[in-house]
């Protein structure tokens, strides 16, 4: 694939982009410590901006992010890594049309949340959408596009709901649910006594669905609408790629946390120099400057040392990189959208920037998490870890995770990394695509799935590009795939959080819901078919036992381990604290590891690694207190 280099934004907005900078009277270089300088670069709020938003109407703006909601994010929030639909579908993408399963699931989800708002404040069904939109955050016109959206499929709902039709009958009869011909409806609920067929007859008739609806599948990408497509092609470029949004001097690290910023990777410490970058080796032992933005710089007073090379030299300092699925980039849905009795003015606050980062929330996963959840469990990752034993490890990690990822497609986004093999640190390179490679949603799974000869040859393929590109000593894991039968043998009989209310929705009726509209992210393990559940194992089994023999092989630039990914040892640690099985699974898509999990399993790869091969994570560093003392938290993250 084209070097990311080259991929650059068009000139023109590539131009409007540094003329606002200089408008914001930032300077044309940056010297000091992390802090002074990220002081000097404002990044304004947590909650992120729509992008290129100074150029677009309020209301166009608030429609795009709407449709990207409601066709894509969707489409996350239950496909997960679905590759039935395509990895950057499952990723959100901006430019695909209405309608499919993707566009059924959503409506299912919002007409289940607002009839079970009525319910819990035994309110009418106006009176529960409206309370729903007082619930969402202002921010992005969320609120206001809510209104808009009740506005125009309001009338219709009450008269659905107060017909006491479920919720699969709603959308089948608004047509945001299709039946595909000579194939039967798909439904989440159990269908009504008079069949499903018969009931959504009856609803047709309650209501007229307009012209808009009746033909999703022929509306025009959004995308095409000239006033959105430089942001499309923007947001494209980040999703495609893997790169941060905002990156004025295209060293592949940002200012922002949101949109591939530093909530993927170490936060950039001067945005206007691509000298300037966590993990580079220390410049002249960054005695003028903090070049690789650890936090450490500048000369002792005391005996004129530079204190990178007191503190760092010879600690064996290195980052860590991830190379991942949606599990290693910590794919999340709160159930709390969901369960109408806690919903508060709080619970989706945090919807933009989960929105921004594709669902996922590297900040909190298992390799490259940096803050305290705020999702539940706590937060343990193998970078923070790396940062308490060598303090100069600080800012130093990429989590190039992509949802849907797999084995066959690393090489179109691994060019994202960001290493280079003479200027900068080592790195532990973690490859983790935990089930892509047998997780598909084919009617046909097992014929889906990625061959071990096949496994073989790209992996191979993405071990020669880290060879040619890698500092020399730096680690390779190689992690293998999970034992997916722990979802169904742990959730098939719970209810879901759409259920709890009722008691009237199962796992099994999520797994079945999915496969019938083509969209479930696993067949093979999301099954009421136990023989098909262990050939996908056995397909696991089979590709994990490649990366174990490849680990045997030798690269010039670094040595290779391999590691499993132990569903049996996370299940059993959990278990010594006190923990039931099902909390280990996300409880909103069934699918992938909680963030108890993501801890646990962070914690065994650790003391796995450290037993066989502590060479691989270096000594502890004496000076950690000294730099703590100095330096305080060295910029922060």
């Amino acid at each position: 694939p084209q070097s990311v280099r080259q991929l650059r934004f068009p000139p023109l907005l590539y131009k409007r982009e540094r003329k606002a900078r200089r408008k914001a009277d930032l300077p044309p270089a940056a010297t000091g410590t992390c802090g002074e300088r990220e002081q000097q670069q404002e990044v304004g709020e947590r909650n992120p901006p729509l992008p290129g938003s100074g150029m677009v109407p309020a209301a166009p703006r608030g429609l795009l992010l709407l449709l990207s909601l409601l066709r894509g994010s969707s489409s996350s929030a239950l496909l997960a890594d679905g590759r039935a639909t395509g990895p950057q579908e499952a990723a959100g993408s901006l430019g695909g049309r209405l309608g499919g399963g993707a566009t059924c699931v959503g409506c299912v989800l919002v007409v289940s949340v607002i009839e079970q708002v009525a319910q819990v404040h035994n309110s009418t069904v106006q009176e529960a959408m409206e309370r729903l939109c007082s619930y969402l955050p202002e921010h992005l016109y969320l609120q206001t596009i809510c209104h808009r959206v009740t506005e125009f499929f309001g009338p219709d709902l009450i008269k659905l709901l107060t017909s006491k039709v479920n919720a699969d009958v709603v959308c089948h009869a608004l047509n945001l649910c299709r039946k595909e011909p000579r194939l039967p409806y798909c439904h989440l609920y159990r269908p009504p006594k008079e069949g499903l067929e018969v009931s959504v007859r009856k609803a047709q008739k309650i209501v007229k669905v307009p012209a808009l609806l009746r033909n999703l599948s022929t509306l025009p990408s959004i995308c095409s609408l000239p006033f959105l497509s430089e942001i499309c092609q923007k947001i494209k470029h980040t999703l495609d790629y893997e790169v941060p949004l905002e990156d004025f001097d295209q060293d592949k690290f940002s200012i922002l946390s949101y949109f591939r910023g530093y909530d993927w990777r170490g936060k950039d410490c001067s945005d206007l120099n691509d000298t300037v970058y966590p993990g580079r080796s220390p410049y002249n032992w960054d005695i003028q400057q903090d070049a690789n933005c650890n936090g450490i710089w500048g000369i002792d007073p005391e005996d004129g040392i530079p204190y990178e090379k007191k503190f760092c030299e010879g600690t064996d300092s290195k980052g860590v990189i991830v190379l991942g699925d949606s599990a290693g980039a910590h794919f999340h849905i709160p159930p709390e959208w969901v369960t109408a009795e806690k919903m508060s003015l709080k619970t989706f606050s945090n919807l933009p920037l989960t929105i921004s980062n594709e669902f996922d929330w590297p900040q909190f996963s298992g390799y490259t998490g940096f803050l305290n959840s705020t999702i539940g469990g706590w937060t343990d990752s193998i970078y923070l870890r790396m940062r308490e034993r060598n303090r100069c490890n600080h800012r130093d990690y990429q989590n190039i995770s992509k949802n849907g990822g797999s084995s066959m497609d690393l090489m179109a986004f691994i060019e994202s990394l960001a290493r280079k093999k003479q200027l900068d640190k080592p790195a532990i390179v973690i490859y983790s695509m935990i089930g892509n490679d047998v997780c598909n949603g084919h009617t046909d799974t097992l014929a889906g799935m990625t061959s071990p000869k096949d496994f073989h040859d790209n992996i191979m393929r993405s071990l020669n590009y880290l060879n040619f590109h890698l500092p020399e000593g730096s680690h390779v894991i190689l992690q293998g795939l999970a034992d997916g039968r722990f979802l169904w043998d742990h959730l098939h009989n719970r209810y879901h959080p759409l259920g709890q209310l009722n008691k009237d929705i199962t796992y099994e009726q999520l797994y079945t819901f999915l496969s019938c509209l083509q969209i479930n992210p696993c067949n093979g393990w999301m099954s009421t078919n136990e023989t098909l559940r262990n050939l996908t194992s056995q397909r696991a089994f089979q590709l994990s036992n490649v990366l174990e023999k490849i680990a045997t092989l030798k690269f010039s630039s670094f040595d290779i381990l391999y590691v499993n990914f132990s569903v049996p040892k996370i299940a059993d640690e959990w278990h010594k604290l006190g923990g039931k099985p099902w909390q280990l699974i996300e409880p909103m898509d069934g699918f992938h590891p909680s963030q108890i999990a993501l801890a646990l399993g962070a914690k065994l790869v650790w003391q796995e690694v450290l037993q066989k091969w502590p060479h691989v994570f270096g000594k502890p560093n004496s000076s950690n207190k000294d730099i703590v003392h100095i330096f305080g938290d060295q910029g922060g993250h």
